[in-house]
Formats: structure tokens, sequence, C-alpha cells
């Protein structure tokens, strides 16, 4: 069979900080391709839309399936996939990925019968049993693991059967170097491990996973790596390194066999305390970037995320991220309780430190347990408007001022890093870009004022509402049942692929209470 997989167009934030390439869905077009079946990938973040119809055209596949990890990209999946299923009705058409997972029959009934099918969790160990039986018994689509459709739904989602037993098909983007974020520009992604342990209230990530957490082999990664042209790396994990063993077996290997490239990784503050000789290790092999998940710089914001890392430690991280010697990033969740004179705080406070930083806007999103609790607030449940930049629940301020503060706080911290003083600083590295013809970095310094406007913002919620999505039932007791959370069964300890010390760890900072 002929298998067309499409990646939807860039959100408000990645037009000017970030293009990542579609790693999920480059791991599913090999897990495909690998069964004998003919596959195309179509990125739209990196292609215009007329691309796609032409492709869609001269290829005429049997199977297209989109790719659905963010919220705020549901209206255009939506609309793309009944354009295709009009243009050829034969076309099995279905959509998976992350936020898919946690809306399947939301979008089953937003396609009024043109989307085939949902494919929740992992999409290599999905896409498997769906191919298998479009092969052999399409009337067994609605009983694959994992399968929702009009018909039926399937049993919970299994997971891949082994991480080391799949790569992803680079080779089918026809734009990599269109793919940066911040200064590593061409940038490619690679992932060491998969899920989270954690369970902050504001992330589904741990409740995708079911608090699993799963490691590639040192060996596997290093045959990825050495297939990638591209300079710049972005690790993928929500937590990189939780584990050091792990950290270290990767960095020596990568050492061992004169890999030589820049990465950016993510990882929580008290992870990055406990296993400082790693990062220190990792700055050695090429580590520029971290990021920094710390989003509140009070207790109080600290309790109401779960967090769950104190105040001084946080401090602590970036104090150490610091001496390292590298470029730190963190993010911080404006609330839409904020008045003026909080902004001009969190103004101050970000002018005063010398990292990056992020300014979201909290927004409960499903799969969150924020989404249980807070989801009878909302002011709007247009999707368009779940990107962490437009304010769906009640602001304190009145809407126009909301945006105004926080254009007017992001604007500041753009110019204090990416700004004329901040070209001056990074000249060698722009010179670098532009003798290889890389000019995605170079080209966001000017897209800042198009993108992030005030008048724009409130714009887009006068938009008419073409989908909306559908609530959760209210919760029966006070305390959330996780487990009613989870796209993948929760394996509890087995789950989890860490060593009994990290496993304590974890527990202990998950369990505390005292922030």
């Amino acid at each position: 069979m002929k298998f067309l997989a499409v990646h939807p167009s860039p959100l408000m934030y990645t037009k000017i900080f970030l293009r990542l390439e579609p790693l999920g869905l480059e791991l599913v077009c090999e897990t495909v391709r690998c069964r004998g079946h003919d596959v195309r990938l179509i990125d739209l973040q990196a292609e215009p839309l007329a691309a796609l119809f032409r492709l869609f055209d001269d290829y005429a596949p049997d199977v297209v399936g989109f790719s659905l990890n963010y919220l705020a990209n549901v209206p255009e999946v939506v609309d793309l996939a009944k354009a295709l299923k009009q243009r050829q009705p034969g076309c099995f058409i279905f959509v998976g990925g992350h936020s898919a997972s946690f809306i399947a029959h939301d979008l089953l009934n937003h396609g009024e019968g043109l989307i085939d099918c949902v494919i929740r969790g992992e999409g290599e160990s999905g896409v498997t049993a769906l191919f298998e039986a479009l092969e052999e018994d399409r009337t067994a689509i609605a009983q694959i693991p994992g399968a929702v459709t009009l018909e039926g739904e399937g049993p919970p989602p299994r997971f891949v059967e082994n991480l080391n037993d799949i790569g992803p098909a680079r080779d089918l983007l026809r734009n990599r170097r269109k793919y940066f974020i911040g200064t590593l520009d061409p940038c490619a992604s690679i992932e060491f491990s998969r899920g989270c342990p954690w369970d902050c209230s504001f992330c589904s990530a741990w409740t995708f996973y079911g608090r699993s957490y799963r490691v590639l082999e040192t060996e596997r990664v290093i045959e990825d790596l050495q297939r990638i042209r591209e300079p710049g790396i972005f690790i993928v994990d929500d937590v990189a390194f939780i584990q050091d063993k792990h950290g270290f077996e990767i960095g020596e290997a990568i050492a061992r066999h004169g890999i030589r490239k820049s990465y950016y990784l993510e990882t929580r503050g008290d992870v990055l305390l406990r296993n400082k000789e790693v990062f220190r290790f990792w700055k050695q092999l090429g580590m520029e970037y971290m990021f920094l998940g710390v989003e509140a710089i009070d207790e109080e914001g600290l309790q109401k995320f779960r967090k769950r890392v104190s105040l001084g430690r946080n401090f602590e991280a970036l104090a150490f991220a610091r001496s390292l010697g590298i470029t730190v990033a963190i993010n911080i969740i404006a609330d839409p309780d904020w008045d003026r004179d909080r902004f001009e705080v969190i103004r101050q406070w970000c002018m005063e430190i010398p990292e990056i930083v992020n300014i979201s806007v909290n927004t409960p999103y499903p799969g969150t347990e924020s989404w249980l609790t807070e989801s009878r607030k909302l002011t709007t449940r247009d999707y368009r408007l779940f990107d962490i930049q437009h304010a769906v629940l009640p602001t304190r301020l009145p809407l126009p001022e909301f945006y105004a503060e926080l254009v007017k706080t992001q604007q500041v911290l753009f110019k204090k890093h990416m700004g004329w003083a901040a070209v001056r600083d990074t000249l060698k590295i722009l010179g670098g870009h532009l003798l290889h013809g890389q000019t995605n970095f170079l080209r966001s310094l000017w897209k800042f004022n198009s993108v992030f406007n005030p008048e724009l913002q409130l714009a887009d919620h006068r938009q008419p509402v073409k989908y909306e999505m559908s609530l959760p039932p209210a919760p029966s007791e006070e305390r959330i049942r996780q487990k009613t959370l989870y796209v993948h069964r929760n394996l509890g300890r087995r789950g989890r692929s860490l060593d009994d010390a990290s496993e304590r760890f974890v527990d202990e900072t998950r369990m505390s209470e005292a922030l």
C-alpha cells in the first residue's frame, strides 16, 4: 500500500523560536516502510499547503495519516482530512499523535464520517496493527488496541515492544535545512528516552505514557547520531538524564566515536543538581543549550503547578547551570490572575538574570489534571486558542490589557536576547550560518512584532469557531484518580527503566509537599 504521512503547519511560538523536525512521524513512517509499504512524508511547517495537494493528487495514496500533537492544529487537520477524503473517497484517513489520543471521539465527530480512525498512544505500535487490518480484514480495525472509530473502540493502546527496533525515516523530509532551535541552525532531533515518571498537574506527558520511563540502548543512539548530518541536535526527552549511568554511557560512546555536535536538552532542576557530573561531561561533548522548566518564581506558583521542586532548589539549579558556561533557557507560566504589578515584577526579575526567559500562558489541556479541575472555567473551547499564547481562562485584567502586558513582557525579553545587541554577540555564529546558506535564525529576528501582537491575539478570539472541544465529566470526587487520565496503562515500577536509587529519588520528589 501507499502511505502518505502529513504533519500540520507551525504554531504561533514556533514561527519564531524553533522549527523541529517531525521525529515522531518519521518513526511511524519507518515502521510502515519496514513492513514493505511505500511511504511519503510532507511537513507543512516547511512546505506550502499547495504542495500537499499536488503530492496527494500525483501520489494517490491508499492511506493518509495525520500527526496531531498540538490542540491548536485540530481545525487544520480536520479540514485537511475532509478535503483529501473528498478528492479521493477510497483513501483511508486516520489521525494519531499526543493530542489526538486525548480527544479521539471529538475528532471523529468533527470529521463527520470523513476521518476513518484515530490511533491513540504510541504511533509505531498502532500503525503496525492498523496496516495489518487494512490488508487482511478492515472490519477488525475497531478492535485494534488504541484504535477509535465511529463503529467502536479497541482495547487500550500497547507500548512499542522495543524502542531499539525502530528508527526515524529521516530521508523522507525534503527540506531538512529548515529545522532549527535558537542558534542551532540547522538542527535534527533525537530521543534517548521516552516518558516521564513525575506528575505535574499542568502536563500530559506522564498521563500519555502512564508514568512509564524507557531508555534506548547506547548502540542504537550512536547509530542514529552517526547518520545525522546536521551539526545541531535537539534531545527531545521530557527530562534528560534522570539517571547518571545512562547519560554517561551515551556520552562516553559519543566521545569514543569522535562525534562532534552541538546539543540542546531539557531537564528538571532537581535532576540537574543530583547528576551534576553528567551535565559537566555533556558540556565537554558540545552541550550548548539547556532548558529548565522553572514555571514560577514564588512558592505559591510552584504549589499550584505541583512542580515539587522548591524555589531554593530551582535557584540553586540555575546557578549551577550558569557555572557550566552554557546558554540556559527557562519557562515561566503566566497565570490569567496576574495584574499589572505582577507582570512588572516578572519583567524586573527576568531582566536581572542572564537566562533566556520564555513566558507561556497557563492553559488547561485535555490529558492534564488541570483540564479536569479548571475546564469548567474556560472562556472558550476553540482549539486554535489552546497554544499557550492565548488566554482561555478568565483574566483578572480586561483581556486587551492582559495581552498588552503579556506582549510587553515578551518584547522586553525578546530584545534582551534576540535584539541587535544579541546579534552583535552572535555575529560569528550568524556568519557561519550564512556561509552555509542557513537563514532560519537570522530571519526569526525580524518576525517578532508581526507574530506577537495584542491586536492579533484579540482578533483570534473574534474569529468564528468552527470546531469546539467537549468538556470532560465533572470530577465525582475531590481528589482526581490519576488512572482515569492515562492513555497507556500504568505498569507501575516495571514500566520504569530506572535503577532503585533513581526510582527512590523520583518518589521522594514526586511525593514531597514541603515546597
